[in-house]
């Protein structure tokens, strides 16, 4: 007999114009021109170092790949990121499922990041009705199109809006693909359950974001520069809407993964940072490395002259230069280091604040 699962219409979702939010694109945006913090000695060698590896990887036609967590947003990073998409300073960009949503509502309300314990309590933590309804129509209707994570949120944002197709269209397009392209037919199934289900009309469904200058996957969607999302079941507040759709979250997450794969593909020569992510980069990274690896053996080559630079808040005594630490070393148990070191190439580690790391960064690069 199959489990019992929670019913989510019965949930409440509330308006988000009601939510309480700590984040504010008037108080919390860090603009590029902005000074960092002093850093040791030790730390500005190593940006100095990353910057040349990065004007090397540019100068050849090498990737050069930001994986950051949600904090970067969330610390008001978006239009430094931004500035480094616009100089081509950077051809792949990729955050967490928080990531995107932390973009989509500061593109949406100009705020985002609510109070957690508290709105947990009260049972409202997560139930918010345009968060949840806007983002998961966004994936359905791009696992149709066939668009990855972030590029159907950023297409979204940037053109204001969502076009359905009429359910007739939709089941001439099944008839059709059902035997050619399942895929192609399967995401049009779930699109025209999602708009029988929740009476979505067909047309053009306008959604002002009226900060979106302040999207980074708006203006990497803009660009052509590739924004990947890399979401896990259950982490992030849209799968408690009853719209969320695990399909449509599973084809558009893994096209992300193996579009990122595909950039890891090419990275030796490349840069790969790390920016506040202990999860996410490195689970993604090693497994897209291998199959890399694996292809490139093939060929009769090798992936190991990349450059991997690990960004975060936890303290590292460790000179990763050296080789793995010992297990009787606590920095062994710093998983996402251990990770990345195995992973070829040179590896290095700076202890720093996110908005300090990419300002000095920035104006070494500029």
């Amino acid at each position: 007999m199959p489990y019992s699962k929670l019913d989510r219409r019965r949930i409440v979702m509330k308006p988000l114009a009601e939510r309480p939010n700590k984040k504010s694109v008037e108080r919390d945006m860090v603009t590029p021109d902005q000074r960092p913090s002093d850093l040791s000695l030790k730390a500005d060698a190593l940006i100095d170092e990353t910057a040349e590896r990065i004007k090397r990887a540019l100068a050849n036609e090498k990737p050069v790949m930001l994986a950051f967590g949600a904090h970067a947003i969330k610390n008001g990073l978006a239009p430094v990121l931004i500035h480094m998409a616009e100089k081509g300073w950077l051809t792949h960009l990729a955050t967490n499922g928080a990531g995107i949503i932390h973009d989509w509502e500061l593109a949406y309300q100009g705020q985002t990041s609510e109070d957690v314990r508290g709105n947990v309590r009260r049972g409202e933590f997560g139930n918010w009705q345009e968060t949840g309804f806007f983002i998961n129509l966004a994936l359905i209707v791009g696992a149709y199109e066939g668009r990855g994570y972030g590029e159907s949120v950023g297409a979204m944002i940037e053109r204001g809006g969502l076009e359905l197709p009429t359910l007739e269209e939709l089941k001439r397009e099944i008839a059709t693909c059902l035997d050619s392209d399942g895929e192609r037919a399967a995401g049009a199934i779930d699109l025209l359950v999602a708009m029988k289900d929740f009476d979505i009309p067909p047309g053009r469904m306008e959604i002002p974001h009226p900060y979106k200058q302040y999207s980074v996957q708006a203006r990497a969607f803009a660009l052509g520069v590739p924004f990947t999302g890399h979401p896990m079941i259950g982490h992030d507040i849209i799968y408690n809407h009853p719209l969320n759709h695990g399909a449509a979250i599973g084809r558009t997450a893994l096209w992300d993964f193996l579009t990122f794969a595909e950039g890891v593909s090419r990275i030796d020569g490349g840069v790969y940072l790390s920016v506040g992510s202990a999860v996410m980069s490195p689970m993604i990274f090693e497994k897209s490395m291998s199959m890399a690896q694996n292809l490139a053996i093939q060929r009769g080559e090798k992936i190991d002259d990349h450059y991997i630079l690990v960004v975060d808040l936890a303290k590292s005594h460790w000179d990763w230069a050296k080789g793995e630490p010992p297990e009787d070393n606590p920095d062994y148990y710093l998983r996402f280091n251990k990770s990345f070191h195995r992973m070829g190439g040179a590896m290095r580690y700076l202890q720093a604040d996110n908005r300090d790391f990419l300002l000095a960064l920035t104006r070494k690069l500029s």
